[in-house]
């Protein structure tokens, strides 16, 4: 995707984000993230935004750690939150296109201003749907071609990483296909980091992971159920992605 459409879906989801967890309230627990309030979304959120913007507007070559968020409490921290988002949007918007700095994930875009545009829509996209949850609304949409998006994000670059749990103690193939974009992954799982392959290998796959984007996209994320008839085959790889996915 083009790093302007990332940006403005950046400042729109942030915007929606701040917005519905508002008037969910900040005491309001999350479902999505079990153990939360919105108060935590909010501080989490707010600090990554500050974290990226780092990298972005100091050319920050090494990495350092997310910043402390102060400890505040309703409209000063919604404030708070709504700040450190726009200057995340206005980092990422007037930096050059070749600004340097660093950058994570193995598949990371080869422009680190593509990756941090990226990185953080996506972020701010599924804490947005935290947000909904607290507020206890159905998500709101997420478009096809974003969504693709971020289920290649997801497979390819986050667990690629050694962190990742998504492991299996003998060699698994999952097929994850978004039906109304035409995008197919297949998924190596092993002892090792999952390795992931863009398209059909023509290999069998011992589960198949079927629906539109936007479903893959919530799901793959841990934000709806791994269920239902989009999940064939193995039906317990679908429950160990649920389980060892998290990110």
């Amino acid at each position: 995707m083009e790093i302007t459409e990332l940006v403005k879906t950046l400042a729109r989801e942030g915007e929606l984000l701040a917005d519905v967890a508002e008037q969910a309230g900040t005491d309001a627990p999350v479902p999505t993230c079990p153990g939360w309030r919105v108060t935590d979304l909010l501080r989490h959120t707010g600090s990554v935004h500050r974290w990226a913007a780092g990298y972005v507007a100091e050319r920050r070559l090494e990495p350092v750690g997310f910043p402390d968020a102060p400890e505040l409490v309703d409209g000063e921290l919604l404030a708070w939150f709504r700040e450190g988002h726009a200057d995340l949007v206005r980092a990422l918007t007037e930096a050059p296109a070749d600004v340097q700095c660093w950058t994570f994930l193995p598949t990371a875009p080869p422009s680190p201003l593509a990756f941090w545009a990226r990185r953080q829509a996506h972020e701010t996209t599924v804490h947005r749907m935290d947000a909904e949850a607290a507020r206890g609304v159905a998500f709101s949409t997420v478009e096809p071609e974003f969504a693709e998006d971020g289920v290649d994000e997801l497979l390819t670059g986050f667990h690629a990483r050694p962190r990742s749990r998504v492991r299996t103690p003998e060699p698994r193939v999952v097929r994850v296909r978004a039906a109304d974009t035409g995008a197919v992954w297949t998924v190596h799982l092993s002892p090792a980091p999952a390795r992931t392959v863009l398209g059909d290998t023509g290999e069998a796959a011992d589960c198949e992971l079927t629906g539109e984007a936007a479903w893959l996209y919530a799901a793959l994320w841990n934000r709806l159920p791994l269920a239902g008839p989009g999940v064939t085959g193995d039906v317990a790889l679908a429950r160990l992605w649920s389980e060892t996915a998290g990110i």
